[in-house]
């Protein structure tokens, strides 16, 4: 067996200047529109221009504790909250600062108009941004290419599970849950036919009372469990 020469590693490896980083694609949707939470930064690069939540991993912390850390930080997100590991991202320019690499994580966010954000670290400000209205980016592709793939992620996640039911209100109406396929899907989609899949999967249970749409009373529901659970399809 051919042994390591440890001493020859450590020489290479004392001239790696790689860094890791943590960034996250908050999904919620907010006033019928799928949304991101982005933060406005305050040091450069790319002073006052946005950018996901992130930063760099610690030595002593974990990936996922690293995401957790710095949404808390840099929007006031509480640090329990679920985190899905997405992708790592290594294109060797995709930072000025040097060669960093990228582990982006997706969350799904209810009811973002009950979140108080507060932004703070080395975040200046936070704010939700419709997905088809963003600003420009302080990192460019690098970030744009995130969003990209945890939109598709999302779409592919709306396709095969239940994850819908995590990005809605405790009571909604089915018009609220087709208004939102229909944001992440970026197209209209058969009310009729719509309905009868969704009611087929036995995810919602009736609730009292009902709602006005199109001056029509519409009836309310609520989640039976929003516990993550895969389908061979369900739109």
């Amino acid at each position: 067996m051919k042994q390591v020469n440890y001493k020859k590693f450590h020489e290479i490896a004392d001239r790696w200047r790689l860094l890791l980083a943590s960034d996250s694609v908050v999904f919620s949707f907010l006033n019928n529109r799928l949304s991101i939470l982005l933060i406005k930064r305050k040091f450069a690069p790319g002073v006052g221009r946005w950018a996901l939540p992130g930063g760099f991993v610690r030595e002593e912390e974990s990936l996922d504790d690293s995401a957790r850390r710095e949404l808390q930080e840099e929007t006031g997100l509480p640090d329990d909250m679920y985190l899905e590991q997405l992708y790592t991202f290594g294109r060797v320019d995709r930072d000025s600062r040097g060669r960093v690499i990228s582990v982006a994580y997706m969350v799904l966010l209810a009811e973002p108009e009950r979140v108080i954000l507060n932004a703070h670290d080395d975040a200046a400000d936070a704010a939700w941004w419709p997905i088809e209205k963003l600003p420009p980016l302080a990192f460019g592709v690098g970030h744009r290419e995130i969003i990209d793939y945890a939109c598709q992620r999302l779409r592919w996640k709306f396709e095969y599970t239940n994850a819908a039911l995590s990005m809605l209100p405790r009571k909604f109406t089915l018009s609220d849950l087709q208004v939102l396929y229909e944001a992440v899907y970026d197209r209209n989609l058969d009310k009729r036919n719509f309905r009868k899949k969704i009611l087929l999967l036995d995810w919602l249970k009736p609730v009292a009372g009902q709602r006005r749409e199109f001056g029509r009373p519409a009836q309310l529901y609520q989640a039976r469990s929003r516990k993550l659970k895969y389908y061979i399809k369900v739109i």
